[in-house]
């Protein structure tokens, strides 16, 4: 029997295996994946203890990988349970954008004695000159094939559209998604949630119930013909018991939707936002959509539609610093108290979204207006500093943490910091609160949902400007969902006070055990 490896009669090198599938191909699926990882195991006379598996995952970048996130989080710890890593190939390990960021991640393995293999690949990831530039072309060969599908698929849901197919998404209150085949005949309507079988099938737009087409139109009548505002409208749907298409009830931006998407006169629109290659969300200029006209029916006129439209454009109109001030002076002449409501319903004047936009909050346009409200409105402009504050907090944490030689992974839902795969903690501003006789009080609630480990508690200055100290409050010794603090608060709680994080980043901090010879 002849066997690849020269170690045949030794104890099999313990190894995991890292298996990921996206929507690509068939041929990527993890079973076809692991087949080959088993192959080259048998002949390099690896035992495969444990799977690490991302599947339906895209490789652009490590958010959403849990898995990987987790392998890492293993190798890191010290205490993987393997020493080597089996991979399919350089693109299933990631087709990150940055290729330094695919090499990072193994770089991390190889600092942890972890050596990782590609075992569809043609080269011998040794470390060597020849492996090193393979891997390097490699790397930026998959970042370059995500970018050039991309634009591929790109190029044709722009065709679709501009044929009047619809791309995605719900139909919207008053419209119905109708099933075509390709020779543009019907077959039948798609309930939420349904999607074609037949790549060949396509979906257009098509009015809904005729009440529902009703209440449409009557929608845009009374925004134009009796000038009502979207608050108002929305307060009569409700009054009639009228829900929109999710079952829920209608608020000022729902009505809003209806009034300016296109699609109620039949324009098919498409590229209002880009979200390419798992980057930032940005909404792009008009003359970067890409649109067909008239491709479905009306709901709608365009007289009436466009009507609408200017309406908005001149409401919305670019008013001057001085021009908003003065009509929020003459607003607050009329009534006895301003609000963000009654801003929004008032005639002629911008919204109040835009106030805040314009001046950094509404609180802050009052003062300028020369109106002070009855209520204290003082702590929204702290909340909103706490809340700027927060995820810089939060950065500069993580950066202390991986300085320490820590891996952190932020979960997406909750925002815990998991740390080394061993402990999670999360991070909690406490304004300053002062009593009527002057003395300085802090509140925290502990998160019981997320339950972190380690609650991060920053207490703020007497101004709500500063942190001044920092409580590492472990989630076994601190049980109560809500503690009153204290400027001193007795040796139980004292006990777990700190200047700064610089002990609490030292926590994550692993160091390599060194054997004697």
């Amino acid at each position: 029997m002849t066997v690849d490896s020269p170690h045949a009669d030794a104890s099999p090198i313990r190894a995991a295996q890292y298996v990921r599938m996206s929507t690509e191909h068939q041929q990527y699926s993890t079973a076809n994946q692991e087949d080959v990882i088993r192959d080259y195991a048998r002949r390099r006379h690896f035992e495969i203890v444990t799977t690490y598996a991302d599947e339906g995952k895209s490789g652009l970048n490590v958010a959403g990988r849990q898995s990987l996130q987790r392998l890492i989080a293993d190798v890191q710890s010290g205490q993987a349970g393997f020493s080597a890593i089996l991979v399919y190939d350089v693109s299933r390990w990631g087709r990150f954008q940055d290729a330094d960021e695919s090499a990072y991640y193994e770089y991390l393995c190889k600092r942890a004695g972890i050596a990782v293999h590609y075992c569809a690949e043609q080269f011998e990831n040794d470390g060597g000159p020849t492996s090193t530039i393979i891997k390097s072309v490699k790397r930026a060969m998959a970042g370059e094939y995500s970018r050039e599908l991309s634009s591929k698929v790109f190029q044709g849901q722009c065709r679709l559209i501009e044929l009047g197919y619809r791309q995605g998404g719900p139909a919207g209150y008053g419209l119905r998604r109708m099933l075509i085949d390709q020779s543009g005949a019907s077959k039948g309507l798609l309930d939420r949630g349904e999607q074609k079988s037949l790549q060949t099938d396509r979906v257009i737009l098509v009015p809904g119930p005729e009440d529902e087409q009703e209440v449409v139109r009557s929608i845009y009548t009374s925004f134009v013909n009796d000038g009502r505002r979207e608050a108002e409208i929305s307060e009569l749907l409700n009054a009639r018991g009228i829900r929109t298409d999710l079952g829920r009830a209608w608020t000022r931006g729902t009505v809003r939707q209806v009034l300016t998407n296109e699609k109620y006169i039949g324009n098919n629109v498409y590229n209002r936002t880009s979200f390419k290659l798992k980057r930032r969300r940005v909404k792009n200029a008009s003359d970067m959509w890409v649109r067909k006209d008239e491709a479905f029916e009306a709901v709608v006129s365009q007289e009436l539609f466009y009507t609408a439209q200017g309406i908005i454009r001149e409401r919305n109109r670019c008013y001057s610093d001085e021009e908003m001030i003065a009509r929020l002076k003459s607003l607050s002449r009329q009534y006895p108290a301003l609000s963000a409501g009654l801003i929004d319903g008032a005639d002629g004047m911008p919204t109040s979204a835009t106030y805040r936009s314009r001046f950094g909050s509404l609180v802050q346009a009052y003062r300028l207006a020369g109106y002070e409200p009855e209520r204290d409105y003082g702590y929204l402009e702290i909340n909103r500093h706490l809340r700027q504050m927060h995820p810089r907090l939060v950065s500069d944490l993580i950066q202390r943490l991986n300085g320490a030689g820590g891996v952190v992974v932020q979960e997406t839902k909750g925002g815990l910091l998991l740390i080394n795969g061993e402990y999670s903690a999360s991070i909690v501003l406490s304004r300053c609160r002062q009593t009527p006789a002057g003395a300085l009080r802090w509140v925290i609630n502990i998160d019981q949902q997320f339950a972190p480990d380690i609650t991060v508690l920053v207490r703020m200055d007497a101004f709500n400007q500063q942190a001044i100290d920092y409580y590492l409050l472990p989630i076994m010794d601190i049980t109560a969902p809500r503690i009153l603090f204290c400027e001193t608060n007795g040796v139980f709680l004292d006990t777990f006070q700190f200047d700064s994080l610089d002990h609490f980043a030292n926590l994550a901090a692993r160091r390599r055990i060194e054997v004697a010879a």
